[in-house]
């Protein structure tokens, strides 16, 4: 009885085993069966439409720096709210041509300027203050203006014969005396520096001396040295 049991028991086992091995490989051959007859989907591959146009390139735009406001600490300037009224002096500005000064003779100098000390004249035979400059010429030789201005005066002087007076800028006059008649300029006319104004003659005064010029120079009425005029 116990071998028919343990036969028994052991055809039982070998059924079980073989009976799960039986499951196992239908189970296999059903998924094999599943697999070969419906074949993995193809990814479907995107179609593309060539009418779309391309989307536009992307531009990257710059990022705008970052402003940093700086606070300075330096006090600010006082804010002028009025400008203060500065006269305009709208007088009409005349320029002046450049002074030219000339010698009115060549020559040698008789008698020089002297206002300080007396000197002897010959002709009145006397001591007398001498306010110009005798400067020794042959008679005719012309006589210049020494300086551009105006004629202020022609006179016949009973002493020092024709003389001219011309009147400059800067309070300055100059006389030329001791002249032949008849002078080259009149009263108001308009001279420049080295103009013919006259010729050389005989002043009564000074006869005893010969022919010469006899010129003096005056600055705001004053007597000028005319070698220092000249000189300028």
């Amino acid at each position: 009885m116990q071998h028919k049991w343990e036969a028994l028991r052991g055809s039982i086992g070998f059924y079980v085993t073989l009976a799960v091995c039986l499951l196992v490989a239908g189970i296999s051959g059903y998924f094999l069966l599943v697999n070969r007859e419906e074949p993995p989907a193809e990814p479907e591959t995107p179609v593309m439409d060539t009418a779309t146009e391309a989307p536009a390139p992307v531009v990257e735009v710059a990022e705008e720096p970052e402003v940093i406001e700086v606070i300075s600490s330096a006090p600010k300037a006082t804010e002028i709210t009025s400008m203060p009224e500065v006269p305009v002096d709208d007088t009409p500005v005349t320029p002046e041509a450049p002074r030219i000064i000339v010698s009115p003779l060549k020559g040698e100098v008789l008698t020089a300027f002297s206002v300080d000390q007396l000197v002897y004249n010959p002709t009145l035979e006397d001591w007398r203050i001498h306010d110009g400059l005798d400067i020794s010429a042959d008679a005719g030789t012309s006589v210049l203006a020494a300086s551009s201005g105006t004629v202020l005066s022609v006179e016949d002087d009973a002493l020092m014969g024709t003389t001219v007076t011309l009147e400059h800028d800067g309070g300055y006059q100059t006389t030329y005396a001791s002249l032949q008649a008849d002078p080259a300029v009149e009263v108001g006319d308009s001279v420049s520096a080295g103009q013919i104004i006259g010729a050389v003659g005989t002043a009564p005064a000074e006869a005893a001396q010969g022919p010469h010029l006899h010129f003096s120079v005056e600055k705001d009425g004053d007597a000028v040295d005319p070698e220092e005029y000249l000189s300028k």
